[in-house]
């Protein structure tokens, strides 16, 4: 049973440090993208 318990939380911090990596990723790609556009729209006029 202790076995269990323990995989069960490694498994749960496993899973929350993913996403708060997949949070940063999504944040990092928004930025990229922000700039782009403003590079883009910088370009044009």
């Amino acid at each position: 049973m202790k076995k269990i318990v323990a995989l069960t939380i490694v498994a749960a911090a496993l899973a929350v440090s993913a996403c708060n990596t997949v949070s940063g990723v999504g944040r990092d790609v928004s930025a990229a993208g922000s700039a782009v556009s403003s590079g883009a729209e910088s370009a044009k006029n």
